[in-house]
Order: C-alpha cells, then sequence, then structure tokens
C-alpha cells in the first residue's frame, strides 16, 4: 500500500506531475469534443445525427466505468492506462480519417470507455496520494485543473480549420504526451477493497429528489458539450466565437462554484438545490433573447448558465451523502454515476430530435423545461419531507464535471472500493 503524505503540501509535492498530466489531458477532451460537435455540422450532419453520434460517447464512457475496475485488477493499472491511452489516441484519428455516421459512433464508444478508465486509474492514484486531511484541498486543487484545462481546451479550436487534419493530430498528442508526467510520478498503485452493495430502488427510496436532480444535471450537462457547439455554429458564430461560447461556461463555473458549494453547506441543502435549479432553468431562457441582442451579451449569459448549472453536480451528491449511512456513500457514488450517465445517453438524443423539429432555440427551451420540472419537483419533496438538521448536513467536496457529463469525484470512489450495485430491490 501506498504511504500517504501527512499533510497537503507533501500531498502536493508528490502529485505535482499527476496534476500537470491531467490538466494536459483536460486540454484534450476539452478540444475532442468541441471539435467533433463543429466538424459534424460542418459536414452537414443533421441535429438529430450529431447528438446521436455524440451520445455515445457516454455510452461508452457508462460501460468503462464499471468495467475498468475488473480489467485493473486481472492487467494491473500501468498497462490499463497505458492501453486506453493508446486507443484513444487512435480513435480520434479515425475521425479525421473516415468521417461517416456509422464510424464516428464506433470510435465515440471507444474514446467513451477508455476516458472512463483514463480518469479512473489516473484519480485513484491521484485519490491515494492523499490523507483525510488534504484530500479536500486536493479535490479542490484538481477540480480547478479540470476546469482550466477544459477551458483552455476550448480555445485550441481556433489554432487550425476543423475541415483539416491539424486538430484532430492536435488531440491525439496532448492525450498521448498526459501519459508521460502520469506514468512516469505514479508509483506505487492503489488498491480495491470490497464494499457494501445498494440498489437504485433502496436509493430512490432513501433520496429520490438526489436521484431526480442527478439525471436531470446529466441529461443538461451532456446535452451542452454535445450541442452547444452545434448550437453556437447555426446561430451564426464564427470558431473563434463558438470557442469563447463553450469556454466562457466552463469559466463560469470556476467562479460560481465555491460559493455555491459554501451556500450547500452553510443552509438547507434542498433550498440550495431547488434555488440553483430554478436559477438555471431561468439563466437558460436569458441565452435566447441574449443572442438576438450581441455576441457579448450571449457569452455573459452563457457564463452565469453553466456557473450554475454544473456545480449542481457537487449539490446533489452532497445532498444525497446526506440521508446514507457511511457504509454506503461510496456504494451510492456508483449508482449516481449510472444514472447521471443515463441523463447523459438520453439527453444529446432527445434535445439533438427537438433542435432539428423545433429549431436551434428550442435547445435552451429544453433545458429550461428539465430544470423547472426539477425544480417544481424539488419543492414537492420539501412539502412532503423533514429537511435534514443542518449539524446532520455533511461537508461537500467540490466535484469536477469533465464533457463526459459524469462526476469523476463519484467515478474514483467508486472504483477506489469496486463497489458493486443492483438495479433491483435486492430485499
Amino acid at each position: 500500500m501506498t504511504r500517504r503524505p501527512a499533510n497537503f503540501g507533501a500531498a502536493l509535492a508528490s502529485s505535482w506531475a499527476l496534476l500537470l498530466g491531467f490538466g494536459i489531458l483536460m486540454l484534450g477532451d476539452g478540444l475532442q469534443g468541441t471539435l467533433l460537435a463543429v466538424r459534424a455540422d460542418l459536414e452537414g450532419f443533421s441535429a438529430t445525427l450529431t447528438g446521436l453520434v455524440m451520445s455515445t460517447f457516454y455510452v461508452g464512457f457508462l460501460l468503462g466505468s464499471i468495467m475498468t475496475p475488473r480489467i485493473t485488477i486481472r492487467v494491473g493499472h500501468i498497462r490499463v492506462f497505458a492501453a486506453f491511452a493508446a486507443l484513444s489516441s487512435a480513435a480520434i484519428l479515425m475521425h479525421a480519417l473516415i468521417v461517416t455516421v456509422p464510424v464516428w459512433i464506433a470510435m465515440r464508444l471507444i474514446s467513451g470507455f477508455c476516458f472512463a478508465g483514463l480518469y479512473i486509474v489516473a484519480e485513484s492514484w491521484l485519490n491515494d496520494r492523499a490523507d483525510n486531511e488534504s484530500r479536500g484541498k486536493l479535490l479542490s486543487l484538481y477540480m480547478v485543473v479540470t476546469y482550466v484545462g477544459v477551458g483552455v481546451g476550448q480555445l485550441l479550436l481556433n489554432l487550425a480549420n476543423p475541415l483539416d487534419f491539424e486538430l484532430f493530430i492536435l488531440v491525439s498528442v496532448l492525450i498521448s504526451v498526459a501519459v508521460v508526467p502520469l506514468l512516469l510520478s505514479a508509483g506505487s498503485p492503489p488498491t480495491f477493497h470490497d464494499s457494501v452493495k445498494i440498489s437504485l430502488l433502496e436509493l430512490f427510496r432513501l433520496t429520490p429528489l438526489g436521484l431526480v436532480s442527478m439525471f436531470a444535471v446529466g441529461m443538461v450537462t451532456a446535452t451542452f458539450f454535445a450541442l452547444g457547439p452545434v448550437y453556437a455554429q447555426r446561430i451564426g458564430l464564427n470558431i473563434r466565437d463558438t470557442s469563447y461560447f463553450m469556454t466562457a461556461a466552463v469559466f463560469g463555473t470556476v467562479i460560481l462554484q465555491g460559493p455555491i458549494g459554501v451556500l450547500s453547506d452553510r443552509f438547507d441543502r434542498r433550498i440550495v438545490l431547488t434555488l440553483i435549479t430554478v436559477l438555471t432553468a431561468l439563466a437558460a431562457l436569458v441565452c435566447i433573447p441574449a443572442e438576438q441582442f450581441s455576441t457579448g451579451a450571449l457569452l455573459l449569459a452563457i457564463g452565469l448558465f453553466g456557473g450554475l448549472a454544473f456545480p449542481l453536480y457537487s449539490v446533489c451528491i452532497a445532498y444525497t451523502n446526506d440521508h446514507l449511512d457511511p457504509n454506503q456513500m461510496i456504494a451510492a457514488s456508483g449508482a449516481l454515476v449510472l444514472v447521471g450517465g443515463l441523463g447523459a445517453v438520453t439527453g444529446p438524443v432527445l434535445f439533438a430530435a427537438l433542435m432539428d423539429i423545433y429549431g436551434n432555440q428550442s435547445l435552451f427551451w429544453s433545458i429550461a423545461a428539465v430544470h423547472g420540472l426539477t425544480g417544481l419537483f424539488a419543492v414537492y419533496r420539501m412539502l412532503i419531507s423533514a429537511p435534514v438538521p443542518l449539524d446532520k448536513q455533511r461537508p461537500s467536496t467540490p466535484t469536477a464535471v469533465h464533457p463526459s457529463g459524469s462526476a469523476i469525484d463519484s467515478i474514483q470512489q467508486y472504483t477506489h472500493d469496486e463497489t458493486e450495485f443492483d438495479l433491483g430491490d435486492e430485499r
């Protein structure tokens, strides 16, 4: 077992290369999603086809998050990480070589599977470098690295024409280079342990609002990263402004993640979750007239939307944990990954079809509807059930949401202890 550093300074000293490698990986991850969505639109794919292609990534991501622990136990962390990096690096190049829907669907499935494995293996190492006193700070720093990497990755779209090969090659290079510091600094890998089981039905009985909110957040997050570039292109933004559009949402999250986390720790978490959900719906609606007013107004509106929408994942996790015993939390994290992933698979396909039928603005109308309905359900739950006392609420840890639409902190907790969960009631 790896000896964990005694304080945050020691944990950071032993983890800086991991964070550097992960930041480079996030540059590639942030660029590839936007690049593929823009390229699909330029190739004449319908919004429905683009949504189908992009949502396949989340199918692969779900499969990868479930299967990676088992594969890792058999062949080891280093081999898994190297193999998945090689496959994901090759997959992005295949998109540029063969521009057809079946090939892109297959490559997105492989990419999602591999990126889930890359996140899980790298973050299990990162988690193992910290003790209980330093873990929160280290994961918070990791969150900042993640968001900055994803945000800057959007800007790399301006370096070349999406119709050419250069940007695809750049993504491949970034993924390959990210492996170097991660593998050279990994040290002794962490150990997977057995844990308790929990069914989705049992979790829903314990915290229905937690699961409903997680599904909604998964839908909206995945939809934005999959279709946001398509929306930007279709309303007339050029490549530069499309990259700014996506970057604004990510950096809005960097600004508001901390304040929202503080609010969720100091006040009834249901009220905070409800308030932020409703404000997210309103922010989505504001994006519609903002687009007609000016590009600057649209960027401000989308920054506000992202700053409210993406931190909801952390609030959902914290709220769900408030209703669980400590020995149930890791199992619940795996279930939450599944629920959020199902939302991520559903959202891009459903919302893309609505865009084809009702036009571009239906994207934000649909997002507003999802969050509005979630807010109504949250109000209903507050009326029929008592809140968790403030002194019983567990402190929230900022959770990074990647373009995959999944909270990696949840996956990392899940895979670090190889939790299993069932789809039905075990009793």
